[in-house]
């Protein structure tokens, strides 16, 4: 039987929540919406979320919050998925590209040399599922006076010194995409801040720019945006994800426990941080021979991915901002991402890592 690379769970209270939903007749708008936000911004130690259609959605929302816009510029990793820098364009600023270090998150030597006195925001991706070196962002934002924004899409549940993902930096962003540690069962996202200005911001970006906390603000525009909201069966779903997060959590730490464990010293495996708690969203090697190590693995029905071949600063939409990112350009070439998921069980994850290995021996 195929080993695939990630494979979402849905229990039957799940199924029940949605299908309450559907006989409801509410479907937007509505209080499972606003239960989820306070739910998970609660969970994640926070005062106020905001839910979105999508983990995009979030970034743009909590960019435009902040007042991101022409002439400012946004310092981002490029190693990610491309959500965490085109929004960045949508507002017309600048995005800055700064180097990763083998935690797969920002080069803190790096993002020195890129801040500026145009520097309005620094969005810490916290790729993986392990969370960026977060007091030297805060040493660092304190000094200069940037914003911080947390890009947790791939960390719910993450830690660093005992704090979860999205409750350090002034405003944070989560994707809830059916591969994330919690999914809604399709897109969907969250912007979580203990900000109330920014908070209120976040809730009139979401729906039309649109201030419901005035007399007749259902009908008054103030500010241009679409329409981002979540829908009340995505939250309903959301809700019951959330209850099990921490269980599927320390299921993918297992799995990985035993990657680390057992596969062969031939191959680079996710560094870790003393001080952090890594949730695994992806459980990422890297190899030099990672083509043919995919095939291999392929060919014995272990389905992988690569998380992300293609540099940001190297995507066409990205051409006008040239840069040289050594860490960034090396990783993409030898990046492999394993299966790892709640639901998998200790013998797929030997299977794995046996035909890893053998590929290794026979490879010398």
């Amino acid at each position: 039987m195929r080993i695939p690379l990630s494979r979402p769970l849905v229990t039957p209270k799940m199924i029940n929540a949605a299908v309450k939903v559907l006989k409801s007749g509410l479907y937007i708008k509505g209080p499972i919406v606003k239960k989820f936000e306070e739910e998970f911004s609660n969970y994640c130690g926070t005062k106020f979320g905001t839910a979105t259609c999508n983990g995009t959605a979030s970034i743009y929302i909590a960019l435009r919050a902040l007042g991101v816009g022409r002439g400012d510029e946004v310092v981002v990793p490029s190693h990610s998925f491309i959500a965490s820098a085109s929004p960045i364009l949508m507002c017309g600023a600048k995005p800055v590209f700064v180097d990763v270090d083998e935690t797969y998150t920002i080069d803190i030597k790096d993002l020195k040399s890129k801040l500026t006195t145009n520097t309005k925001a620094v969005i810490a991706v916290h790729l993986y599922g392990q969370m960026c070196e977060m007091d030297e962002l805060l040493a660092l934002k304190e000094k200069k006076g940037f914003y911080l924004v947390e890009d947790a899409a791939q960390a719910h549940g993450a830690k660093y010194h005992g704090k979860k993902a999205g409750s350090i930096g002034d405003i944070a962003c989560f994707s809830f995409f059916p591969a994330k540690n919690m999914t809604v069962c399709g897109d969907g996202g969250m912007v979580i801040t203990s900000d109330p200005e920014l908070y209120k911001k976040t809730q009139t970006l979401r729906d039309h720019g649109r201030n419901y906390s005035k007399k007749e603000g259902k009908y008054i525009s103030e500010v241009l945006t679409l329409n981002f909201r979540m829908n009340e069966i995505m939250a309903a779903i959301g809700i019951e994800q959330l209850k099990k997060l921490d269980d599927w959590n320390e299921k993918r730490i297992k799995i990985a426990s035993s990657y680390d464990k057992y596969l062969t010293e031939k191959i680079t495996k996710p560094t870790q941080r003393n001080n952090s708690k890594h949730v695994f969203h992806q459980y990422v090697i890297r190899v030099n021979e990672r083509d043919k190590l995919r095939e291999h693995l392929d060919k014995n029905d272990i389905q992988t991915g690569i998380h992300y071949p293609i540099p940001i600063h190297k995507q066409p939409i990205f051409s006008n901002f040239k840069c040289v990112l050594p860490n960034t350009e090396k990783f993409c070439r030898q990046i492999l991402s394993l299966p790892n998921y709640p639901s998998m069980k200790i013998k797929d994850s030997k299977i794995v890592i046996d035909k890893i290995n053998e590929f290794c021996l026979s490879n010398k």
